[in-house]
């Protein structure tokens, strides 16, 4: 039987390549259909960085294709299509790649520093992309700052942990970048003050659930949004903090960890059909149990880094029975026409919702694969 690590380096790589990647105007297609061709959707900038970051991965982790060019491809068409003239990133793009929505969203700008990261980690032009990513990031903390900590989305919800997440995820990857260089300081800084901020605010001390939405002093939302709790996010956060807190030597980073993701396998999973399901409340009731892609590939993440670092032996058997339940329930979305894409969205009834292939999903599949794969985990 064939391996997730299989697959992707055989069918999902090259595809998302040979028909997820745009040879004539460049950068990348927003979706696929079940034919394999694009749907013509317009470009966002999230997508534009995950596959930079998707490909300057697998090149890293080597796995053989032309991943180096696949990851150039993409930096060189953010940097002339997405890049405003002060240096944040527009939203998107039309299909021919002409400015769509000229709005920056912090949510992609973590994405873009999350991009220049893995480019810089394999040598594409390093110096050019630590400038670019420390303009950005100089944009964000004169610009964006909450005076209660943290950054302001500018969105509908301007308070939330979601867009936080990815900058902490970005400014990780930055640190790993650049060890032993001292400008690796501001990314261990801005690290820290997202970790802090979560352990303090985001985190529901009663029961250790992760709230999404919040007001202008990180209380919980009122109403509906403020009781919200998305069990692939508890898995996301916990493999984060995790990793912070063997970076830091910080306990309660890695107890937060494991409370999440103890709550997500208790919690989250539809025993039915065996997925992460999309979202919970903080009273443990399900608010939705749709089920999209992505969470799958967090649960991997989160019981592979938590097993690595188990306290007990039973602690690291019950982590490696959850990365083999996740692996299972992701290949569920993987059985589609066209090998090396998937459905994103599972109904409570065990059936997809019709619809393209969101080259978005590639970057939690190939992060999920080759992060459980570096822990000893098989995939």
């Amino acid at each position: 039987m064939p391996t997730l690590l299989d697959w992707l380096a055989t069918d999902a790589l090259p595809l998302w390549w040979r028909q997820g990647a745009d040879h004539e105007v460049g950068g990348f297609h927003e979706s696929l259909g079940e034919d394999g061709k694009p749907a013509g959707q317009n470009r966002r900038a999230r997508v534009i960085g995950r596959q930079i970051y998707v490909y300057a991965t697998a090149a890293e982790a080597g796995l053989p294709g032309p991943w180096r060019e696949a990851a150039a491809h993409g930096l060189s068409f953010m940097t002339a299509r997405f890049l405003r003239p002060d240096g944040l990133i527009r939203a998107s793009l039309t299909p021919a790649g002409d400015p769509l929505d000229d709005s920056v969203i912090l949510y992609d700008q973590a994405f873009c520093l999350f991009a220049l990261a893995a480019a810089a980690g394999i040598g594409l032009e390093v110096e050019a992309r630590v400038r670019a990513a420390e303009r950005l990031h100089d944009r964000l903390l004169a610009d964006w700052r909450n005076p209660a900590g943290g950054f302001v989305e500018r969105d509908a919800h301007p308070y939330q942990a979601n867009a936080h997440m990815h900058l902490f995820e970005a400014s990780l990857a930055w640190e790993a970048v650049l060890a032993g260089d001292p400008r690796a300081r501001r990314w261990t800084d801005q690290a820290d003050a997202i970790g802090t901020l979560a352990l303090a605010r985001f985190i529901d001390p009663a029961t250790g659930a992760l709230r999404e939405f919040f007001d202008d002093q990180w209380h919980p939302a009122a109403g509906a949004d403020g009781q919200l709790v998305e069990p692939g996010h508890l898995f996301e956060w916990a493999w984060l903090l995790m990793r912070w807190a063997r970076l830091r030597g910080r306990e309660d980073a890695a107890l937060a960890a494991r409370r999440m993701h103890r709550l997500g396998v208790a919690h989250g999973i539809d025993p039915v059909r065996g997925v992460a399901i999309d979202a919970i409340s903080t009273d443990l009731t399900v608010v939705s149990d749709r089920a999209r892609l992505w969470p799958q590939t967090e649960r991997i993440k989160a019981s592979a880094i938590l097993g690595q670092y188990a306290q007990t032996e039973a602690e690291r058997e019950a982590c490696a029975d959850d990365v083999a339940a996740a692996v299972k329930g992701l290949w569920l979305y993987l059985q589609t026409p066209v090998r090396g894409s998937w459905r994103d969205k599972l109904k409570a009834d065990g059936t997809f919702v019709e619809e393209p292939a969101p080259a978005s999903s590639l970057y939690h599949i190939a992060c999920a694969i080759l992060d459980a794969r570096a822990r000893g985990f098989p995939v």
